[in-house]
């Protein structure tokens, strides 16, 4: 009897070799030998037993031996291993089914293959997946010769042959797949679906004893060979990620737990792989792994340590000794890349302990040296590596092309870091399959195909997406030609069998379930496929081929086929996302502890700063080296900080996109950086927090964007000439295509901005990328790529995504033709054969996962086809091969998308795939592409439409941009509109408007903004045209020729005087550079619900103490300058911003106001536009203020140095008033100026572009100055009112000095005939400095006369006319519009506001006048206090007149009427009143503006626009009710045209009718209606419309639309009702409710624009998917060929997703509001209302967040000196009602109240983030708010930045709310981007709030 051994288990070679390390001496092995259980095969005649241990098992001859597992068993079992075979001997025996469970790895499979193979057991094996069906388990149809037949599958084939059936991976199975078998295990019985039955031996036994066995086959009856067992693999699953087992199930089988072998068996093995490794290490190794297995690890949530990967890392060490130990177990357990902190932290605990932590002093292996193919060994290589210093080699498999030395790639630049990544490959490929893990763009496909090439392997590229199933990846069906249904392997599989290099590209995205199939592969080299095939390690299929002496051809049709052995796998993944729960969808934790032992990791580490630079100049040698620093700068910058944003501003900043950016910079090397970054981040789009984060990362790395505004009125044309076209300044020759009719061809209407996108596209067309255009919808990005290929001549292919686009559907469409299965090419197959281009649309639409599968077709050009085909991008390669498609070199992608996040929710198209194409925002078009594009639409739209058309979308999609708005208006809203009133011009906008904004008509709030930006544009949506609401006319008296003025020119001496004249240069003090702060004005347009006088309105950004002192206008610039402090607002009539320049370091406020400054502004003309000067009366300082640049100089006109005269120091004590220093600056346009002090007789004449004065002397004492004409000027006498006029040279040069005359004025009245009664001297207010025009001066005479005038107006006239002066010497006649009353005469009984201050103050007359005349218009307009008008005149007696701070009095000379408009009371008014009354009698100042209107701003800066003159009034009023739609009144009627087919005979009248009864039709009586011929409405033919007053009186559309009083106030009053009683309900006084309300009303809008938000990102996450292998839903294009063979699950259908089984539960996210109630807020309340924000922003969080209490998890804190931890809201018990809500906000008003001062904002930030970092939630938030004043309690900015991004996990956010000074802009300049903000108007906090919640939480939710 032969017994042989075949293991004796031991432990004694361990401690021999032990005693052998520590002695050196050698023992004998056998005195340390014990036994336990041995294994003997005993040969008997009958075949044989096994005996393990005491067991014997039998042995039986197979009947397929090539299904007999072979070299399974090692030479020396450990003990375990014997258990645990003697235990499944035992089940055998017994005849029960067995299930091993134990953590994953091969130990399982193998210790099954070994009893098997003791055993000489076949096998069936099946490997599940969650794409098993039925069908793989018991039978599956195929077509032969056009029938379907059952094939058996493993279970019925296993059963029926007596196989053992091992089935692994059961929890991998869906739930109810595997419960087929439950029969089977337990009774050996099965009925098929042929009709056949499975019955159990003893059954089938017995009933042969009474049956024959023909009579059981006629009963299809089966018997189950006695042999039969099933070994289930399973993993334990609530510790691990799959399906629990079925309970059914899990009690059929016997189980065995298998944990990885113990300690010292393990460490036996361990030292047999490694002789050349000192024991220590191997055992410190070990100690490592076996602590990561532990039960305290995986609580840590650290995932197992893959034990088993420990042999080949031995064999790596054993070559290479000198090795670091740390970096072998990086790459077992790569603890960077898929753990947080806290589990690397642990990981290098356990790595010190067992002395690992080697890396920093041990060499890596630097480089490869060389390759070459082995001697003697075919498919190996010798590889040299220089490690250290020495140089070792050693073999690796190797493909077979030839080699390629290392370096000798062109597209290929080695950097250091690579080449070490390069060398460790080489050592880890000699023993394993490698994984690459790096971030996307970081180079892994370009290092693995280096790395193939070095060692002549092809590459077989397989692209993994989502959706992929296991049959994608081992084999798919297809017929052949006669119909019959075959198995065609996938290139995964052809690539084992020919020995390539297979890439699995993207094994982070497929399902764990799906790579579980691939699990046998790698680790042991087999694989059975669907079809039967089965393949086998090389050597162990030369072992079955020598043991059965077949031949190949032989084992081939026993379809068992080797695996080459240089068959190698390298997979490529992106890092797992660290520590994130199941709430990102793709951000599954990939890297479990499966997929740890299936491959060795090597992470592709980002380059190096030095080295990403030798990249790009490798690569692209024209950039200059300039730009790519800056590039590197920033993004280096990027990839450092720990802060999210600014991470993934990094991932889209990648080595690829980079290297794009500079290929392109080498090309058009005058581009600017900032730029090209922006467009690689797609910055338009980005939420505004990452936005903010890239420009300010941009500006620290001193990138700035060189972006002229000039360029958008370059001429950017695109133009074809001779076949060369030409964009802009980039041209190239024109496609000429052999298909014209795929040329698109489109209406398109060139604007600049397009045009640049289009010059952008070209740009990077001509480098040969492919473009991503990304925008908002209606932006026109189909018409730009349309329009650019049109341009191009380029044929395009068109293909439209969409939710149920899979990848077979992008690829081919499959359909059946006579059973035979055809594929129709898609778009995307076409366009690559034939070089059209791809234009695919809606991008995002389609899951990211089925676009992923571009990703290979434009990086690597090579694509592998449903049917079997490839498209192959590179000719040579595709020269041997059968089914290639060669990419054309023509071929290109152009792709569409929305823009990533809300409204579109689309998914992240740009994200997924962004860095591998060259991206483009396209916007909106800019204001001015935009119109010039409206204009070529609607050529006949009145521009003054499309001007706020473009004002009002411009307007809202800012509003979008902000996150006020959801919905981004686009370009194609507005062209739709324009397109309408083309068509209708008579339709009014406002109505039309009306198409695009009902959409918004039932949601209040957006109705309410969509209106008020509409209004602020003066759209009149909403207005009646009965709203016409213009002030009352009233009639001017009778115009009466008061008198004459006689310019006395006689010889005598008196009365003409010469006056001396001097010249001198001007002293300037300066410049001096001042800010210059830009506010935005918010301007409204006034006429939106009404049309009045008053056009347009804005607030000036002013203090409320300020006063304005003088506001003066040039063209369309305004100018106000006030005088407490002193500044200067400068705006334009239409502008967006107004400059604002403070004076107050010019005029120091002296103490307590007593000083008070007085200032006038002259603006200067051309060349000086936009400078003016600024005169202070008091002390006449003359500044020149540049508002462009800020500087201003100080001009000193007088010698005498500037101190003023002693006495103004106190001036206001005196009771006699000192005169002021005036400037007159009538002619400041044409630069010169002049000033005069009152009673003083010298006028100093400015020039200002000649730097001189002219000091003219005076023999009188000056009242005041009239400058009537350049050289004319009229002089008022100081005591006697005696006017003079002076004349002088136009030029006043040095030489002609001294010929300035002096004329006096006499006046005489007219004549009466009462005899010479004298004229009492009128003191002009206004004297014009221009004549009437002639028409107008004949009108306002009543009669026909042309002569030079002048307009005057003085208090006891309305307006005069004076004839003739100042150029004629006769007398000139004084006509004169009379007051009733003189104004100076009535007291101002002010009945306006603040009249009761004021009353007693108005001692003197005040410095403005407020009046103007406008001669164009031919009227002149005063501002005139309340007290001065006649208010009974203009409002009717029962009408109380309305609060204003003034009227406007227009005296209008053509019409002879007169206007009073009321101005509107201002909001503020300064408490300074006496010195407001000084200014001016009424509340406003007012100054002409243009030719037929003034601007006037009150005490509150409030500025105005008016229109008075008559003409342009009319005109408005035209367009206004234009804009509305003329509605005439008349009810609309349908009319049909039919030919009533009587000719019209001639025209008649008609007869009359006596009774005048209505007629219709008849043609005989005038006056009907509808008829024919005859006079009358709406016939045929009549002569003319005769309306015989029949339905004269028409009811208004608008009135018939109205809803009637009383159903309105029912509506109300149940409002109301209803609103009282849910108060009662919460027990809340109408009080409170108010107070409530005030707060709850300011956010309410942002609480409803983020509740739309969180419901659809809620909709968005409930979104369901598809499920597959259904027995009813859609046809699954995947199945098509299963559908063909009969099979009933093969439809897909929607549902919902149930989570994945194992995977954590969605946890909420977690917010803390951390709210500063410290002191200063209750403080500074008063200034800026900090604390009312804060309450308002607190609100806004708790009303957001209502009933989402399940998503987040939020709770409010307060802080001030009593704490940090003041509880304001707790997370379980947050407000419920608005009662609750109250008292929260009751609570922080009072606290701040009464808590001591103190600062404890930085305590309370670091607390708080420490204590939420130790709550479980999906992802944390903490905002501050706080006011600025850090450093008054001496914290540094720094430290609260430290504090804020403190940890990693909680995104930490500041909102300084207004501070004193520029604190907290200072501040946010130190804290990181996008984390801090500054709110310097408290309304803007919510607004922030809003902000951090959509573009954080809402980015993953």
């Amino acid at each position: 009897m032969h017994s042989q051994m075949v293991c004796s288990g031991t432990a004694a070679a361990v401690a021999a070799r032990r005693m052998r390390n520590i002695f050196g001496s050698v023992l004998g092995k056998d005195g340390w030998m014990w036994r336990t259980h041995e294994v003997k095969l005993l040969n008997t005649s009958a075949g044989g037993t096994v005996k393990i241990g005491e067991i014997t098992y039998k042995l039986k001859t197979p009947k397929s031996p090539e299904l007999v597992p072979v070299k399974h068993i090692s030479d020396s079992l450990p003990q375990t291993v014997i258990q645990h075979l003697r235990w499944i001997m035992q089940k055998d025996l017994l005849g029960q089914d067995v299930f091993l469970i134990g953590p994953p790895g091969p130990l399982r499979r193998s210790i099954a293959m070994q009893y098997l193979e003791l055993t000489k057991r076949e096998v069936e094996y099946v490997a599940l997946s969650r794409d098993t069906t039925e069908t793989d388990l018991k039978q599956r149809r195929e077509i032969r010769s056009g029938t379907a037949f059952y094939i058996d599958q493993c279970a019925v084939r296993a059963a029926t042959h007596g196989r053992v059936l091992v089935l692994e991976g059961l929890e991998k199975a869906e739930r109810n797949v595997l419960p087929v078998l439950n029969n089977l295990l337990e009774n050996r019985e099965m009925q098929l679906e042929d009709g056949r039955f499975l019955m159990s031996a003893e059954r089938y036994d017995k009933l042969l004893q009474d049956h024959t066995k023909e009579e059981m086959d006629s009963w299809k009856i089966v018997r189950v060979s006695e042999d039969f067992r099933v070994i289930a693999l399973g993993l334990p699953v609530p510790k691990y990620k799959g399906n629990p087992l079925d309970p059914p199930l899990r009690s059929r089988f016997q189980a065995r737990d298998i944990y990885y072998l113990p300690f010292k068996d393990q460490l036996e093995l361990l030292y047999t792989a490694g002789p050349n490794i000192a024991a220590e290490r191997v055992s410190q190794l070990l100690s490592l792994a076996t602590t990561l297995c532990s039960q305290e690890s995986s609580n840590m949530g650290l995932p197992d340590f893959p034990v088993d990967n420990l042999l080949p890392a031995l064999h790596v060490l054993n070559a290479f000794p000198m090795l670091s130990s740390q970096q072998l177990v990086q790459r077992l357990y790569p603890y960077d890349s898929i753990l947080g902190k806290d589990g690397r932290k642990a990981v290098e605990g356990v790595l010190s302990r067992f002395e690992l932590l080697d890396g920093r002093h041990q060499p890596a292996p630097n480089a490869i040296l060389s390759v070459s193919a082995t001697k003697d060994l075919g498919g190996q290589a010798d590889v040299t590596l220089r490690v250290a210093d020495k140089d070792v080699t050693f073999q690796v498999p190797a493909g077979a092309k030839e080699l390629r030395p290392p370096n000798s790639s062109p597209a290929f630049i080695n950097t250091p870091s690579h080449s070490r990544l390069m060398a460790e490959m080489m050592q880890s490929h000699m023993v394993k399959d490698i994984c690459l893990i790096g971030a996307k763009g970081c180079g892994k496909s370009v290092i693995a195909r280096e790395f193939a090439e070095i060692l002549g392997y092809s590459v077989e590229p397989v692209m993994l997406y989502q959706d992929m199933t296991a049959r994608d990846l081992l084999q798919q069906r297809y017929t052949l030609p006669n119909g019959d249904t075959a198995w065609r392997p996938s290139p995964l599989v052809s690539a084992a069998i020919e020995g390539k290099l297979l890439l699995l590209d993207g094994i982070h995205r497929v399902n764990l379930g799906t790579l579980a199939v691939l699990s046998r592969l790698l680790h042991d080299r087999e694989l059975d496929l669907y079809d039967g095939t089965r393949l086998l390690r090389w050597d162990r299929y030369q072992t079955l081929k020598e043991e059965l002496q077949f031949s190949d051809e032989q084992l081939q049709e026993r379809s068992i086929f080797p695996i080459h052995p240089s068959f190698r796998v390298l997979a490529l993944a992106e890092p797992p996302v660290v520590g994130s729960g199941a709430s990102s969808s793709r951000g599954q934790q990939w890297l479990g502890p499966e997929l740890l032992t299936m491959f060795l990791y090597h992470t592709v580490t980002p380059l190096a700063r030095a080295e990403e630079m030798d990249l790009i100049q490798g690569l692209t040698p024209n950039v200059s080296s300039e730009a790519a620093e800056q590039l590197l700068h920033l993004t280096h910058s990027l990839r450092q900080t720990n802060d999210p944003t600014a991470q993934s501003l990094a991932s889209s900043l990648s080595t690829r996109q980079l290297l794009r950016i500079c290929r392109r910079l080498s090309q058009y090397p005058e581009e600017s950086i900032a730029r090209a970054v922006n467009k690689a981040c797609l910055s338009r789009f980005l939420p505004s927090l990452a936005r903010a984060s890239l420009d300010k990362n941009l500006a620290n790395c001193s990138i700035q964007d060189t972006q002229d505004p000039s360029q958008y009125t370059l001429d950017y044309r695109c133009m074809v000439k001779d076949g060369v076209l030409t964009i802009g300044n980039v041209s190239t020759p024109i496609y000429k295509p052999s298909e014209k009719m795929k040329i698109p061809d489109v209406l398109f209407y060139d604007n600049p901005q397009h045009m640049m996108v289009m010059e952008d596209m070209l740009k990077d067309f001509l480098l040969g990328e492919h473009l991503l255009l990304v925008g908002n919808q209606g932006v026109g990005k189909n018409k730009i790529v349309d329009r650019f290929l049109h341009l191009l001549n380029r044929p395009r292919e068109y293909l439209q995504l969409h939710r149920d686009t899979t990848v077979q559907t992008l690829t081919l469409q499959p359909s059946v033709r006579d059973g035979i299965i055809m594929y129709e090419d898609s778009p995307l197959v076409k366009a690559v054969k034939h070089g059209h281009i791809l234009v695919i649309d809606e991008a995002d639409k389609a899951p990211t996962n089925v676009t992923c599968i571009l990703k290979t077709l434009v990086e690597s050009g090579e694509m592998i086809l449903a049917d079997g085909r490839r498209i192959i991008s590179d000719p040579r390669e595709a020269k041997g091969r059968p089914n290639t498609i060669i990419m054309h070199p023509d071929f290109r992608m152009l792709v569409l998308a929305n823009r990533p996040g809300f409204p579109f929710l689309g998914n992240d198209f740009f994200g997924a795939l962004g860095d591998i194409f060259s991206c483009h925002a396209v916007d909106n078009p800019k204001p001015q592409a935009e119109l010039a594009m409206l204009k070529q639409y609607g050529p006949d739209v009145p521009d003054a439409t499309l001007q706020k058309l473009v004002a009002a979308f411009g307007e809202l999609r800012s509003m979008a941009d902000q996150g006020t708005i959801t919905y981004p208006y686009s370009t194609r809203e507005v062209v739709n509109i324009v397109k309408h009133l083309q068509k209708f011009p008579n339709e009014g906008l406002a109505n039309v408007v009306r198409n695009v904004f009902d959409f918004d008509s039932y949601n209040k709030d957006m109705r309410d903004v969509l209106i008020e930006a509409l209004h602020k544009h003066g759209i009149p949506i909403g207005a009646k045209p009965s709203s016409v609401k213009l002030a009352k006319e009233l009639p001017l008296p009778e115009v009466k020729m008061t008198g004459y003025w006689t310019l006395n020119q006689g010889g005598n001496a008196r009365r003409k005087l010469l006056c001396p004249t001097e010249t001198r240069p001007i002293d300037i003090k300066g410049p001096v550079f001042l800010r210059v702060q830009s506010y935005p004005c918010n301007r409204q347009e006034s006429r939106a619900l009404s049309f009045s006088e008053e056009k347009a309105h804005w607030q000036l950004p002013m203090n409320e103490v300020n006063i304005i002192c003088d506001v003066t206008t040039k063209d369309d610039a305004l100018y106000v300058a006030t005088c407490n402090p002193v500044s200067l607002y400068a705006m334009k009539e239409r502008g967006e911003s107004i400059q604002c320049m403070e004076l107050y370091d010019v005029f120091p406020r002296t103490i307590s106001g007593v000083w008070q400054p007085f200032v006038t502004v002259a603006p200067l003309g051309s060349p000086l536009d936009g400078q003016v000067v600024l005169h202070e009366e008091q002390s006449n300082t003359v500044l020149h203020l540049d508002m462009v640049t800020g500087a201003v100089r100080r001009l000193l006109l007088s010698s005498d140095g500037d101190q003023p005269p002693t006495k103004s120091s106190n001036w206001w004590s005196s009771k006699e008033q000192q005169g002021g220093h005036k400037m007159c600056c009538d002619f400041s346009h044409k630069n010169w100026l002049l000033f005069y002090k009152e009673d003083g007789n010298q006028l100093e004449v400015l020039d200002v572009l000649e730097g001189r004065v002219h000091s003219i002397s005076l023999p009188i004492n000056l009242k005041s100055v009239f400058l009537v004409a350049e050289d004319r000027w009229l002089l008022l006498e100081s005591n006697t009112n005696k006017k003079f006029l002076l004349t002088k040279p136009m030029h006043m040069a040095a030489e002609d000095s001294g010929v300035c005359q002096l004329h006096s004025i006499s006046e005489d009245p007219v004549s009466s005939g009462h005899g010479a009664s004298s004229a009492e001297v009128s003191t002009p207010q206004m004297l014009s400095c221009e004549q009437l025009p002639n028409e107008n001066l004949s009108a306002a005479l009543d009669q026909k006369i042309v002569s030079p005038n002048r307009v005057l107006a003085d208090t006891g006239s309305f307006a005069q006319v004076v004839v003739g002066f100042p150029d004629l010497m006769s007398p000139n006649e004084v006509y004169s519009f009379k007051r009733p009353v003189d104004l100076s005469t009535m007291k101002s009984s002010d009945t306006g506001a603040h009249s009761f201050f004021r009353a007693g103050l108005r001692s003197t007359t005040a410095k403005r006048e407020n009046c103007v005349g406008l001669l164009s218009a031919n009227q002149v307009v005063r501002a005139l206090p309340p007290g001065k008008v006649p208010l009974k005149e203009v409002y009717p007696k029962d009408v109380t007149p309305p609060m204003t701070a003034a009227y406007l009095e227009v005296t209008d000379l053509n019409s002879k009427k007169l206007k009073y408009i009321p101005v509107p009371r201002s909001m503020s008014v300064s408490p300074y009143t006496s010195w407001l009354s000084k200014l001016s009698e009424s509340d406003v100042l007012m100054a002409a503006l243009g030719s037929g209107g003034v601007v006037t701003v009150d005490m509150g800066g409030y500025v105005r626009l008016w229109e008075t003159g008559m003409d342009s009034l009319q005109r408005s009023l035209m367009e206004w009710r234009n804009m509305i739609g003329a509605e005439d009144g008349r009810p609309v009627q349908i009319t049909i045209q039919r030919d009533s087919g009587l000719d019209v005979s001639a025209p008649k009248h008609g007869k009359i009718d006596p009774n005048n009864a209505p007629h219709i039709g008849g043609n005989q009586w005038a006056g009907g209606t509808g008829g024919r011929d005859t006079a009358g409405l709406g016939g045929k033919g009549g002569p003319y419309r005769l309306d015989a007053g029949h339905k004269v009186y028409q009811v208004s559309q608008a009135e018939k639309d109205a809803v009637p009083e009383e159903v309105r106030r029912a509506a109300r009053e149940m409002g109301e009702k209803a609103f009282k009683e849910r108060l009662k309900e919460i027990d809340m006084s109408e009080y409170d409710a108010s107070t409530y309300e005030r707060f709850s009303k300011a956010v309410r809008r942002q609480v409803q624009s983020l509740r739309i938000i969180l419901d659809s990102l809620q909709a968005k996450g409930k979104e369901r998917q598809w499920l597959k292998n259904q027995a009813l839903g859609e046809l699954d294009d995947a199945k098509i060929i299963d559908g063909l063979t009969g099979e009933k699950a093969i439809y897909k259908r929607r549902g919902e997703l149930d989570p994945e089984l194992g995977s954590p539960q969605q946890k909420p996210k977690r917010l803390r509001v951390l709210a500063d109630v410290s002191g200063s807020m209750y403080r500074f309340n008063g200034v800026d209302g900090r604390l009312e924000r804060s309450m308002e922003a607190v609100c806004m969080v708790m009303e957001a967040l209502e009933s989402y209490e399940h998503k987040f998890k939020y709770d409010i804190v307060g802080h001030s000196g009593d704490g940090y931890d003041i509880e304001l809201v707790r997370a379980d018990k947050v407000p419920k009602n608005d009662k609750q809500r109250l008292k929260v906000l009751k609570t922080m008003h009072a606290h701040s109240q009464f808590c001591m001062s103190g600062d404890y904002t930085l305590e309370g930030t670091e607390a708080s983030i420490k204590e939420l970092a130790r709550e479980e939630a999906d992802e944390h938030f903490v905002v501050v708010l706080s006011d600025a004043n850090l450093e008054r309690y001496g914290i540094r900015p720094e430290r609260f930045a430290q504090v804020l991004t403190s940890d990693p996990q909680v995104n930490a956010f500041a909102i300084f709310i207004g501070s004193l000074g520029d604190q907290a802009e200072r501040l946010q300049r130190t804290l990181p981007a996008g984390r801090s903000f500054v709110a310097m108007d408290t309304k803007q906090i919510p607004q922030i709030l809003q902000q951090i919640f959509t573009s954080t939480m809402l980015s993953s939710a």
